[in-house]
């Protein structure tokens, strides 16, 4: 680039016209740094830097190199990269323009060994092209530094307003926020301050002049384990609302600054002990309704028992005969008594088991007798309301420690409640297994209506039913609760699964099976 700017320069040395030249490029550079700049791209403003550069240089080349009028306009790239204000584009101005002077120092130097160069611009000329140039860098660098400094003010503007915004979105926003020290004492405050006071009276005071004298503790506590462990909350009276209850959070924010938010819980502490109110008002009133049940069940037993012990001597005719019509009376005077004391049953061991005071009376027996018995005193009901009944019982004893009436109950209520949910010509399954983990597994499958899903999830409560009227007449929705709540009292569950129209399948597990004891250690080495 020297070479050839000196070659233009020496086919003219002794006319303006390389000034001209000169003139018009850095007219040219100036007016593309100056749409550039407004375009505002970063490629844009490095564009225009180069373009200073290379007119720069070119202008000193025309003009007599370094040692010209116009080797000032060195410096161009360098004005133009302060003026784009970006630390980047000031350090490529910079040596931008030192790679111009050193092309036009180059050419110079250069220039004289191809040809002898006495003088490239006129002596009046170059005084003109030196103030010219001198005045216009000096311009560019004062617009450059009143541009940086309206950037500078602009920036600072912009910062003042956010900062503005942010204390008014703080003073604004619901609770109170504070920055403390890990001792308690408050730096600064913004938003709304309960208790009455100003947040602009908090800084500078100790968070514990806030807190009723009681709860100061629990505070100090607080703000200790938020500064230890990073978080803590406590809740306190404050001192100057005694019907009052506030909320602290704390947050560890530095080592030795925290961040707390304060909130007014008055409204949320009214609603808690009214929830609690409520709760304990039903719980008294559970415990009543249980209660009354116990005891009414206690009184109905008394009569209950003259009822079937009459129909009893009458069934057999123990003092004389009697017609075939009156003998059929008696038998469902013992039915219909033997129905009622079965419910009366049910009722005190629900109610025992609701009051938690049903203990279990357990004993060692084979789980597969216990269910056998009651498959032989349902197989008669089974059999009037024509539906097979089906056992499968494990071949291997099965050995379990448990109630043995809850294991019958279990097995009962789940065989009653599949017969109901049965029609004629359906079968019902009973089986009796030993499961992994010592678990007895009892299963009762029916090919029954099914039970529609919403009604699947509400049994097992306390009378709750399932299906039509008809067949909630039939019982009085304590089966299934009696059969779930037996089994979580061994330690067990039970599982409910049904599709409309195919049947439904309960099963319980219970982990009451007897593990075979392991052979001791002796015994085994001396077998081996």
């Amino acid at each position: 680039m020297a070479a050839a700017a000196g070659a233009l320069a020496l086919r003219a040395p002794e006319t303006p016209m390389s000034a001209l030249a000169a003139l018009a490029a850095v007219g040219g550079a100036g007016l593309l740094g100056a749409f550039l700049a407004e375009v505002g791209e970063v490629g844009g403003a490095v564009v225009a830097i180069l373009a200073w550069a290379v007119a720069g240089a070119t202008a000193c080349l025309l003009t007599g190199g370094t040692g010209g009028p116009l080797a000032v306009w060195c410096l161009a790239p360098l004005a133009a990269g302060a003026a784009f204000g970006r630390p980047r584009l000031l350090a490529l101005g910079a040596a931008t323009g030192l790679a111009a002077a050193a092309v036009a120092a180059l050419g110079g130097v250069f220039a004289p060994l191809a040809l002898p160069l006495t003088s490239v611009t006129p002596a009046p000329l170059s005084s003109w092209l030196s103030l010219l140039a001198l005045g216009t860098t000096g311009l560019s660098v004062a617009a450059s530094l009143v541009a940086m400094q309206g950037r500078a003010l602009g920036d600072d503007a912009r910062a003042r307003e956010a900062e503005l915004a942010l204390r008014e979105a703080l003073d604004h926003q619901p609770q109170l926020l504070m920055a403390l020290y890990p001792g308690g004492r408050i730096l600064e405050a913004f938003g709304e301050a309960p208790m009455g006071l100003s947040t602009a009276d908090l800084p500078m005071r100790n968070l514990a002049e806030l807190v009723a004298h009681d709860d100061r503790a629990v505070v100090e506590a607080a703000l200790r384990r938020a500064f230890d462990e990073g978080s803590a909350e406590a809740a306190f009276v404050p001192a100057h609302d005694p019907r009052g209850w506030c909320v602290l959070t704390a947050r560890r924010m530095s080592a030795t600054r925290l961040v707390a938010a304060l909130r007014d819980a008055r409204a949320q502490r009214s609603r808690e002990a009214e929830l609690e109110q409520a709760r304990l008002k039903a719980e008294q009133q559970n415990a009543g309704k249980s209660r009354f049940l116990a005891n009414m069940s206690h009184e109905l037993r008394t009569p209950l028992n003259a009822i079937m012990g009459f129909s009893d001597i009458m069934r057999q005719r123990l003092f004389g005969p009697m017609s075939d019509r009156y003998a059929e009376y008696a038998d469902l005077i013992h039915e219909s008594g033997s129905h009622l004391l079965e419910l009366i049953n049910d009722v005190l061991d629900m109610s025992k088991i609701e009051a938690e005071r049903f203990e279990l009376a357990r004993e060692e027996f084979d789980a597969r007798d216990a269910v056998a018995a009651v498959l032989r005193l349902m197989r008669g009901q089974a059999d009037q309301a024509g539906i097979t009944l089906r056992g499968d019982l494990a071949r291997e004893p099965l050995d379990a420690e448990a109630d043995r009436r809850a294991v019958k109950q279990i097995a009962f209520n789940l065989i009653s409640n599949a017969l109901k949910f049965t029609p004629k010509g359906g079968v019902v399954t009973v089986s009796a297994q030993a499961a992994e983990g010592g678990m007895l597994e009892i299963v009762v499958s029916d090919t029954g209506v099914g039970i529609a899903p919403e009604d699947l999830s509400r049994l097992g409560r306390p009378f709750e039913q399932a299906g039509d009227a008809e067949q909630k007449q039939a019982g009085s929705g304590l089966g299934l609760s009696l059969v779930r709540a037996f089994a979580r009292l061994h330690g067990g569950e039970m599982v409910a699964e049904s599709t409309l129209g195919e049947g439904t399948t309960v099963t319980v597990r219970m982990p009451v099976l007897i593990l075979p004891a392991e052979q001791p250690m002796l015994g085994r080495a001396a077998e081996g």
